[in-house]
Formats: structure tokens, C-alpha cells, sequence
């Protein structure tokens, strides 16, 4: 986290000012602050693009010009910016707000800044007095005057990373996090590339979406951002991210647009439903679906019930990513370590599609602590690609046990981390074939895979050496005990004397 100092602070108390106003869920708390977040952004890129009009010598239709028609009263555009109304007094500012600045920003449908009215679209103000308005006004802008002070490329998302990191530690909503180094190290593992097509169906906040943008900034950036072609797709066609929760939704798209990813596709869709019809149209799957357990036959798309008839999600997502990823799509994803040997005729069908209809290249078991302190569940990352005709040869397996981080409720950090040697092995599979099974990492023959039921735990391949103990004779033991006991002895008779008994 890249957060520190004067801004963190600034951040800890913004955060402080909703919390002693009453706004105590902190998922509210965020959503809040995501709106507030639209509306001062949505005056900075009008201006930005006022200016590089006037400096291109083209015209500029600002989104606040003219009277703004809402509801029967028509106003001026300017009373709507953030650089306006900030320096109303605190009735004016929470009246101008509520009446008109959260309507317009629900009904702004011009194709430029459509990714706003998307979000916007069922936004509720929920900030409960003029005076808590103003301090919460001006705490953002004392945190937009310290961004602008710092030159690095992406505060604004790394703030909100910070924002997002206070979902966790508040203990709300932990399910919807999956820990920022394993999702890294998953975006690593794949090494996206400038013409991808990337969906994650469970997105969340759009963690994966994130890091994947991150990467082709920090790996690609030549490729994709001096090409016209390859930036526009990178704008406006790259990411797809669904979710079925509408404020984790527009915290996701506000996360992707603070990145500087200006119109992620990510939008409301049951994914597992016929409300999602995409197949073969992803190049790259990044995912940690729920396990939440079950759902309704009748909820769930027909064509996956075919795949396998479950009403599990964690079986179903898998399903669900072979249909939507296109012939030589990539996925990697999270499963919890039941997927691996559940002995269900589902589980097994599963397990069977992804090994003899695909080309499974890893299964990457990690320890039970990663996602603490919201589930003690084990988990495993798998990675294959969509061949639609098998191609699994030699599966390789690594047992992760350290992610550099304490695996208790605590998570401090740690030396011990077996990331950086995931991912070097990952990309040298070539060096990976003379390991032994009582290595870290190591290879098995699908048609062993495939005699095991196709079970994928790693246990199952596993060798342990057993080094033989050799203990001293009986007698030698028995003696032993002997002596001990006569020391106890004497040391209980000193103690007596001591003690005058």
C-alpha cells in the first residue's frame, strides 16, 4: 500500500468524520464517499476537457453548460460543479446537493461520461445534516490538495485500495475481498497481454480487473498506451466485470475509473442465470466466485445444469468460465479444496471437463490461513486454458505454505513466501520436470490424474520421506526415568528443609 504519512491520516479522519456523524456501516461509508468522489471528479474531467479543446482549437460542450432541466425547475449548470457549490454555506451546499446535484448525476446519459450515470443510477444521499456535508467536504478537498502535491501516477487508486482495505478491517462484507498479493500473484501467473478480453463474473470491487489493468500499465505500457488502437480497447473494451450487488458494483467501476481505466464495462448480471448469455467470448478469466453454498435449480442457466447438475456455486462457476471463455482462453481461479477430491458425481464431471475438454496446466494448493481473518477455508488456484478437445499432459502442482504473511487471524507480515517461487517455476515448467513427488512442486501424468478420478488434491501425488529415528535401548530409557526420578527426589527433600516442614 502505497498510502502513507499526512494523506493516510487525512483518510483516517474523513473516515472518522462519517463514523462519529452516525454513518456506521462501513460499505455505507464507502458508497458515500464513492458518490462524493463522481461528482468532484466529473468537474475535474470536464475541465480537463474544457482545456485540451481550447488547446486543440475545438469546441467543448461542458456537462454543466447552459440551464440543467431537473424535475420542473431549470438551473444553472455552474451552481452543479464541485469547484461551485464547496463554497456554499453548509445549508445551501446540503440543499444543492440533495435537490439537484445527486438528480442530475443520476439522469447525465451523455455517451462522454455514461460510465457516471450508469453507476449513479439508484444512488441514494444518505449524509444526515448540513454541518456533517461540510466536514466531509472539506476534509476531500484537504485530500485532493494533498494528492495533487504527490506526483505518482495512481493515488487516486491507491486511496482507493485504502478505502477499500477499511471493508475488510471493519469486518463487514470480508467475503469480498480477496487478499491484494495472491490476486497479484494470479495476474502474474497469467501475464495479460494487450488484446485481451478480460471477465471476472464474481467481480466484487474488481480487485482482478485491477491488478490486470495495473500490470499492462507497469509490463506494457509502450504497447498499450502509445497505440491508439490498443488504448482505446484497453478504455473501453477490456474489462467485464459482473456482480449481483449494486453497491459493490458501483464501488468496482469507481475503483476501475480511479485507476484510469475510463469505462470499464461492469455491470449487474446474475452470472450463473440466463441473464448471462456470453460463450466463447473471453480471452482471459480472472476469478474467486463464492462457495456460498447453494442455489434453486431454477435460477441456474440450463446449459451449465448439463455440465453438471448441482446446485453448487463453486461447481457451477466452473462450468460457467468454460462456456464464457473463447478456444484458446485462459482462466485462473480460486476453488475451495473440495472442488479438488469431492466425490459427488458432480464434483467428478467437473473435475473430468476441466482435465479431458481443456488443457489444465496447474493446480496451485495454498494454506488454509490466506483468507483469515474471514474463513478458515482451504483453498487451491487452478489454471487451464479452453482447448474444446483435452491437451492435459502433465499437470503441475505446487504446495504453497507460506504467503508472507502470519497464517492466523493477525496477518503480520513474514519472511517466509513461497510467491516469488510460484511464479518463476510457473513461467520455467521446462526446469520442472525432474522434480521428485517429495518436492515443493512437481509434476503428474493426466493419465495418473485421470485413474485417481480425477482427483486434483495435491495429498493424493504427494511423497513424504519419513526419515527413520533411531531411540537408545529400553534399558537405557528405563535408567534414565530412575535417575530423573531421584533428582526429583532430592530437590523435593532441599525444598522441605527450606521451607522448615
Amino acid at each position: 500500500m502505497m498510502i502513507t504519512g499526512e494523506l493516510k491520516s487525512k483518510i483516517d479522519s474523513l473516515w472518522e468524520i462519517f463514523w462519529t456523524g452516525g454513518l456506521t456501516n462501513p460499505l455505507e461509508v464507502v458508497e458515500q464517499m464513492t458518490y462524493l468522489m463522481f461528482i468532484h471528479d466529473l468537474d475535474d474531467a470536464d475541465n480537463v476537457h474544457a482545456k485540451e479543446a481550447a488547446m486543440l482549437g475545438l469546441p467543448h460542450e461542458s456537462v454543466f453548460a447552459h440551464e440543467v432541466q431537473i424535475g420542473d425547475r431549470s438551473i444553472d449548470g455552474n451552481q452543479l460543479k464541485w469547484s461551485t457549490f464547496h463554497d456554499f454555506p453548509a445549508e445551501r451546499m446540503y440543499s444543492t446537493m440533495q435537490d439537484w446535484v445527486f438528480p442530475f448525476m443520476k439522469n447525465l446519459h451523455g455517451d462522454k461520461e455514461s460510465a457516471y450515470s450508469k453507476y449513479m443510477g439508484d444512488a441514494i444521499f444518505k449524509i444526515p445534516t448540513p454541518l456533517l456535508l461540510e466536514k466531509i467536504v472539506t476534509s476531500m478537498d484537504g485530500i485532493y490538495e494533498q494528492m495533487s502535491q504527490i506526483k505518482e501516477t495512481d493515488t487516486r487508486g491507491d486511496i482507493y485500495e485504502y478505502l477499500l482495505s477499511k471493508l475488510s478491517t471493519a469486518g463487514v462484507n470480508g467475503q469480498f475481498r480477496t487478499p491484494r498479493h495472491i490476486i497479484r500473484m494470479m495476474v502474474d501467473l497469467m501475464e495479460p497481454k494487450a488484446d485481451e478480453i478480460i471477465c471476472d463474473p464474481a467481480c466484487g470491487t474488481s480487485g482482478f480487473l485491477v491488478a490486470a489493468s495495473n500490470y499492462l500499465k507497469e509490463n506494457r505500457k509502450e504497447e498499450v498506451f502509445f497505440n491508439k488502437q490498443n488504448k482505446d480497447h484497453y478504455m473501453n473494451h477490456m474489462f467485464h466485470g459482473f456482480d449481483m450487488d449494486r453497491t459493490m458494483l458501483r464501488i468496482g467501476a469507481m475503483n476501475m475509473m480511479t485507476h484510469g481505466v475510463e469505462n470499464p464495462i461492469i455491470e449487474y448480471r446474475d452470472s450463473l442465470s440466463d441473464q448471462n448469455p456470453d460463450k466463447e467470448k473471453y480471452s482471459l478469466i480472472l476469478a474467486n466466485p463464492p462457495f456460498k453454498g447453494s442455489l434453486d435449480y431454477d435460477s441456474v442457466s440450463e446449459d451449465l445444469l448439463k455440465v453438471c447438475k448441482t446446485k453448487k456455486t463453486e461447481l457451477l462457476f466452473l462450468a460457467l468460465f468454460q462456456r464464457m471463455l473463447r478456444v484458446g482462453g485462459r482462466c485462473a481461479c480460486i476453488v475451495p479444496d473440495g472442488v479438488l477430491f469431492g466425490s459427488s458425481k458432480a464434483h467428478k464431471s467437473i473435475r473430468k471437463a476441466i482435465v479431458e475438454d481443456n488443457r489444465l496446466e496447474a493446480v496451485i494448493s495454498m494454506p488454509s490461513g490466506v483468507f483469515k481473518p474471514y474463513a478458515g477455508v482451504s483453498t487451491a488456484i487452478l489454471i487451464f486454458t479452453k482447448t474444446g478437445h483435452g491437451g492435459t499432459d502433465n499437470v503441475w502442482f505446487y504446495d504453497m505454505k507460506a504467503d508472507g504473511f502470519s497464517l492466523d487471524d493477525k496477518r503480520t507480515t513474514v519472511k517466509d513466501n513461497d510467491i516469488p517461487d510460484i511464479i518463476e517455476r510457473f513461467h520455467n515448467l521446462d526446469g520442472e520436470k525432474d522434480r521428485d513427488r517429495t518436492d515443493q512442486s512437481f509434476f503428474v501424468p493426466k493419465q495418473e490424474i485421470a485413474d485417481n478420478d480425477y482427483d486434483l488434491s495435491i495429498n493424493k501425488y504427494k511423497k513424504i520421506e519419513y526419515a527413520p529415528v533411531e531411540y537408545p535401548p529400553t534399558e537405557e530409557i528405563m535408567a534414565n526415568i530412575r535417575g530423573l526420578e531421584k533428582e526429583i527426589n532430592q530437590n523435593m527433600d532441599e525444598l522441605e528443609k527450606l521451607l522448615n516442614l
